[in-house]
């Protein structure tokens, strides 16, 4: 099942249900928002699959891709992990930082009152704090308990989207060493236009993972197809750490960190950060420059088939007032 949300004006927009190429939808009138139905999942994920039903059978109406904002225009909570290790260790290398415990995966809250809509422009205030695209693969929860084990936190991932986590790289370093984390280097995140169920992946959902390569072209450039299913931890590890200390609330969004995997040179990646990280070490220095107002990222994991699943994030990057 495909969800998505249309603008109608106001800052949650309206829930519809989408039929599998992405061309039809029908309104879930009973569950204006996203978040209404998550707040109740156990009644609405019924209705919203016999909506999804219908649309298999040929019904809907025809779907304005234009209207499309994120899935959750705004959340309650947005935790971004770090789990694949292949990015850490590269950037435990340049930096000289100790790797963190192996038993505990790295996360941090970041902001979540707008989520970007897959094809707005990406205005930011200024070129030289080193703008910076990161693919990433996210789930959203129902209610999660305070201590949930991981095997138990599976049942609570209801849908999976895909991110690009902006990054304002000059920036970070000097917040991540206030030991407080990040503000500043953290802008509005970008989600593809569907949040599809665990089920909609079929094989390509296993262990917590999506098992899919992740392309990424920059200013039509292939850039990197990283696949999705590396992570030293699964998604349904990275929810019971969350819930470690503390109930999530349903609409929490969980994000994989930046995906990476060992063989960077060869599959490429999905954040600048990275390519320049290996140029580092490679040549002594980084010869890519991050994003210029102007430039364009395109990220989009699709099935072996070359079948839709998310949708594809289509953005650029504009300074105010341009």
């Amino acid at each position: 099942m495909r969800l998505a949300t249309v603008s109608n004006g106001c800052p949650d927009g309206t829930l519809i249900v989408v039929c599998e190429d992405g061309t039809r939808f029908l309104t879930a009138s009973e569950w204006p928002t996203l978040q209404a139905a998550l707040d109740d999942w156990v009644r609405a994920e019924p209705e919203l699959t016999a909506l999804a039903r219908l649309l298999d059978a040929g019904d809907g109406d025809p779907l304005a891709s234009d209207r499309l904002m994120a899935p959750l225009p705004r959340a309650w909570q947005w935790l971004d992990g770090s789990a694949y290790r292949s990015h850490g260790e590269l950037m435990e290398r340049l930096f000289g930082s100790p790797p963190p415990p192996p038993e505990r995966p790295l996360m941090y809250q970041g902001m979540s009152h707008r989520f970007l809509s897959a094809t707005e422009d990406v205005i930011l205030p200024r070129t030289e704090d080193g703008i910076d695209f990161e693919g990433e693969f996210g789930v959203i929860t129902d209610f999660v308990p305070m201590g949930v084990t991981a095997d138990q936190a599976m049942a609570h991932i209801k849908l999976i989207v895909q991110i690009n986590d902006w990054s304002l790289r000059v920036l970070a370093q000097p917040e991540m060493k206030t030991g407080f984390g990040w503000v500043q280097a953290k802008p509005a995140c970008s989600v593809a236009p569907f949040a599809v169920t665990p089920d909609s992946l079929g094989e390509h959902w296993r262990d917590g993972r999506v098992h899919l390569p992740l392309r990424v072209d920059w200013n039509d450039t292939w850039f990197g197809a990283p696949l999705g299913g590396l992570m030293g931890f699964g998604f349904h590890e990275l929810v019971a750490h969350a819930a470690g200390t503390r109930d999530l609330c349903a609409g929490t969004i969980i994000g994989s960190g930046t995906v990476s995997n060992p063989d960077f040179r060869e599959v490429g990646s999905s954040c600048i950060a990275e390519r320049r990280g290996i140029e580092m070490l490679d040549e002594g220095q980084a010869r890519t420059a991050y994003m210029q107002s102007g430039d364009r990222v395109r990220m989009e994991a699709s099935f072996p088939d070359g079948k839709p699943l998310f949708g594809p994030i289509d953005q650029v990057v504009r300074a105010p007032n341009t």
